[in-house]
């Protein structure tokens, strides 16, 4: 590859885009995004194909717009939740509610929990993630089960 590039042309991380392709593979999602800057990639399996080949998208003209109404309605689709500090899903992954198989649960449901105290991990791209509680509390839901795949910003666990 050339070491000089033009103002404004996007460098494609090859290795990322096969990365993120392994990754819809492994948790069954259809589509992957991200972001870093003002570049973004997508990867997205096609529905229609048997193949399922992944495939890269340039991002749409007009981003700030066709956010905006996807977010409102994934917060009017949500479930009611109970009351109480909602943790969410930093990162699209597959959930593990223990260290490993056959381990007790990080959380469960009425078990106190303190800031910082590990609640569940996710898993992306062959890295374990613990997510914390946010604060102190008691845990009021657990809304996701064991291995299953979540996406970015899901709900997790409900703290009060």
């Amino acid at each position: 590859m050339n070491d000089k590039t033009e103002k404004g042309a996007m460098q494609v991380d090859v290795q990322l885009v096969r990365d993120l392709a392994a990754l819809l593979d492994d948790t069954n999602l259809t589509e992957i995004e991200v972001e870093d800057g003002d570049r973004k990639i997508r990867v997205a399996r096609k529905a229609a194909s048997n193949g399922g080949a992944a495939f890269y998208a340039p991002p749409a003209a007009a981003p700030a717009a066709a956010p905006a109404p996807t977010v409102t309605a994934t917060a009017s689709a949500e479930p009611a939740l109970p009351a109480g500090t909602i943790v969410r899903s930093p990162i699209v992954g597959t959930v593990y509610l223990s260290a490993e198989p056959g381990a007790a649960a990080f959380a469960r449901v009425g078990a106190q929990v303190g800031a910082g105290e590990t609640l569940l991990i996710v898993e992306a791209m062959k890295v374990m993630n613990a997510i914390a509680a946010p604060s102190a509390g008691t845990i009021k839901a657990v809304l996701v089960e064991n291995g299953q795949p979540v996406e970015y910003d899901q709900p997790l666990v409900v703290i009060e």
